[in-house]
Parts: C-alpha cells; structure tokens; sequence
C-alpha cells in the first residue's frame, strides 16, 4: 500500500524550512528597526515577510488538500493577509501616536503567522 502521508513528499519540509529561516530573518530585522538600526533594510524586511506570508499560504493549501479543517485553511489563508497591510500601514503613518500599538500588533500579527504555519506542517505531519 502506497505512503499517503503528504509529508511522505518533502515539500511540507522544505515551505516550513523556508519559513522559519525567513520569519527568523524579518524578525531581527523588526526588532533591528525598533532600535533605530537598519533601517536601509526595509525591504528585505518586507522580502522576508513575503516568504513567510507565501510559505503560510502554500501549507494552508496542502493541508486543505490534505483534509485538515476548511476553518483552519480559511484562518491561514485570512491572517496572512493581515500580516502585509499592518506592514504597509506602518510605512505610512508618522513615528507618534498610534504608531507604537501598530508596530506591537504587527509584531504579534506576524509571530501569529509562523505559529500558524508550524500548526499546518504539524498537522501534515500527522498520520492520517
């Protein structure tokens, strides 16, 4: 009997492997700008972002065709979509007022979003 186990196909390895690395990478670069560094580097900050933001979505796929919850497949697919507009509001509104809960929330947002890809690849992994 052939392995139906989507794991069994390296892929689930490889989107979590890349997400990880990249969500590592945007969060020190995050945390670089908080201090007032690196501040040249926002766009590999926003590159790194996209790798997470992609690789959410890419798990959230194969575990919906894996037969994870639709609900869980529809929350991935949602809160990635969050992550990139929190990023781009923050570009536009002035260092004061609001400004520091936004950065929080993107911070959180974002911690969310590779939470949510290492349940997907968790779930892939689980025999079914």
């Amino acid at each position: 009997m052939p392995n139906t186990n989507p794991t069994a196909n390296p892929t689930a390895r490889i989107v979590i492997m890349v997400v990880r690395l990249a969500g590592l990478f945007a969060l020190i670069l995050g945390l670089a700008f908080w201090s007032g560094n690196a501040l040249t580097m926002v766009n590999a900050h926003m590159g790194f972002g996209i790798l997470v933001v992609v690789g959410l979505w890419i798990l959230a796929g194969m575990a919906g065709r894996a037969g994870v919850g639709a609900s869980t497949v529809i929350v991935a697919v949602c809160w990635g979509l969050v992550v990139p507009i929190l990023g781009a509001v923050q570009l536009h509104l002035p260092p004061t007022g609001g400004y520091g809960l936004l950065r929080v929330l993107h911070l959180f947002v974002g911690l969310g979003a590779l939470a949510l890809a290492e349940s997907l690849a968790r779930r892939l992994k689980a025999p079914r």
